[in-house]
């Protein structure tokens, strides 16, 4: 029978079978004390900023890369593109196997992927080069979102998992902020190289920690059952993880969260083409700060999301007599989607065009700082939903979503420069605000329905006993 708006995903077989599932997912979430979940989020927020370290650093200094290596700046974005790419591809890998072989043992061995990644970049010298080697960079970061939002699932319960995602996405995020002002000041005082090999030195500092004190989080009965089977390693499917995506709610909330997110590239990637030609800023170290205000939104919008959906699970979960909806968290994503996303990047492309000098650039930043938080708003809650309603398969929903995600924007970041010289900023932003505002209408068709979607497709949806 299909569940229904005022009942759980999936009614419980027995009473007694219900008892002793609770009892199983009351010791799984009491393995660690609060303090080592502190320690545990700590790290893996740590890994999860090198990622944001390393796109948002080579942004600012594509121009400066462009003319070292005898190329243009579109082409040198391609480098952009492709890391976005990559890290798809990368996502899904990483996480299908920290299904199988446990968290740590993914972390352990993509992170000096990430390393000689960056040993490379920081020494190419032509294009092809460039490529290969940012490929491998992305390849091994890849692995630090999906892989720790499996990470805070596995050890944190229903009321308590939106926060401490908000809190891993809030810290994580630091790095998009500091990055491009790091780039910049690099490229313009010394050379762009040397923030590539900052980030080789921030891998081996998240590295040495991770290998000496992250514990495995998996379900250890998970882990037995493989070490059981005696197969050793085995080659897995890294595509397996997007039929998850024939999950209607999976797949629409997806596309929401895509619309609200590539707004972010359309007004970061192209920002030394854009705000710095518009205003005259010719300095790299000056076009990085302009990042600082969407970083600081990024780092306030995370946790502040994550604590309104964890209140509105709580709210509407004792509205309805203790029965448990999930697509009631999503009721936290409204003033995010409706308003600061779209009203963001529509209000940069119009102070571009009408506000001139230094009230323009201020402006500016306020519009950057706005989506920043209004993007965060989307995405963190929508992130505890995906492993609310598939928990056992938490880093896999949260890699088949990302890696969607990262390939609409990568087709995105390659195409927002040919798109501005063609029609504009003014409308190239509008055009996607009108989209971010068509993710907004899906995100409340997936709140009205959710429980209808689910029934079109059942993909092994978690049940009210597995939250608890």
């Amino acid at each position: 029978m299909a569940s229904t708006e005022e009942s759980p995903l999936l009614a419980s077989s027995s009473s007694s079978s219900a008892d002793s599932e609770i009892l199983k997912h009351d010791l799984l979430y009491r393995r660690f004390s609060p303090s080592q979940k502190r320690v545990i989020v700590s790290l893996i927020a740590y890994a999860a900023l090198i990622p944001f370290l390393a796109s948002g650093s080579f942004v600012p200094s594509i121009p400066e890369i462009a003319r070292e290596l005898g190329t243009t700046g579109p082409i040198v974005s391609l480098a952009v593109s492709l890391s976005l790419a990559t890290a798809a591809l990368g996502s899904l890998t990483w996480a299908t196997y920290s299904g199988r072989y446990g968290r740590r043992y993914v972390y352990v061995r993509s992170l000096p992927c990430f390393c000689l990644g960056s040993i490379g970049v920081a020494n190419s010298h032509s294009v092809p080069t460039l490529m290969f080697w940012r490929f491998v960079q992305a390849f091994g970061t890849s692995s630090a979102m999906s892989v720790g939002a499996g990470v805070i699932g596995d050890i944190y319960r229903l009321e308590e998992r939106g926060y401490a995602m908000g809190i891993f996405f809030g810290a994580s995020l630091l790095g998009s902020t500091i990055a491009p002002l790091c780039g910049g000041i690099a490229t313009h005082y010394a050379s762009w190289r040397y923030a590539q090999w900052g980030l080789f030195f921030m891998g081996i500092t998240a590295f040495v920690p991770v290998a000496l004190w992250l514990p495995e989080t998996l379900d250890p009965e998970k882990l037995d059952r493989i070490k059981a089977e005696g197969a050793g390693f085995k080659l897995l499917n890294p595509f397996a993880s997007l039929a998850l995506l024939r999950s209607p709610n999976i797949f629409v909330l997806t596309i929401a969260g895509t619309a609200a997110l590539i707004t972010d590239f359309v007004m970061m990637v192209p920002l030394a083409y854009t705000v710095g030609v518009q205003y005259g800023i010719t300095n790299e170290a000056i076009v990085g700060a302009l990042f600082l205000p969407l970083g600081l939104g990024n780092i306030i919008g995370a946790p502040l999301a994550g604590h309104m959906a964890d209140r509105a699970v709580v709210s509407w979960r004792k509205r309805r007599g203790g029965v448990w909806v999930p697509e009631d968290r999503l009721r936290a994503t409204f003033w995010g989607a409706a308003l600061f996303v779209p009203g963001s990047i529509l209000a940069t492309g119009l102070t571009m065009k009408y506000v001139k000098g230094i009230p323009g650039i201020c402006l500016i930043i306020v519009w950057l700082f706005m989506n920043g938080i209004g993007v965060d708003i989307v995405l963190t809650p929508s992130s505890s939903y995906y492993v609310d309603i598939l928990h056992n398969r938490s880093a896999e929903t949260m890699a088949a979503s990302s890696s969607f995600r990262a390939l609409i924007a990568a087709f995105v970041t390659a195409g927002t420069l040919p798109l501005i010289e063609s029609i504009g900023v003014t409308a190239t932003n509008a055009l996607f605000a009108f989209i971010a505002w068509l993710g907004f209408g899906l995100i409340l068709l997936t709140i009205r329905y959710g429980d209808r979607m689910r029934a079109w497709q059942d993909i092994g949806y978690t049940t009210t006993r597995d939250t608890c």
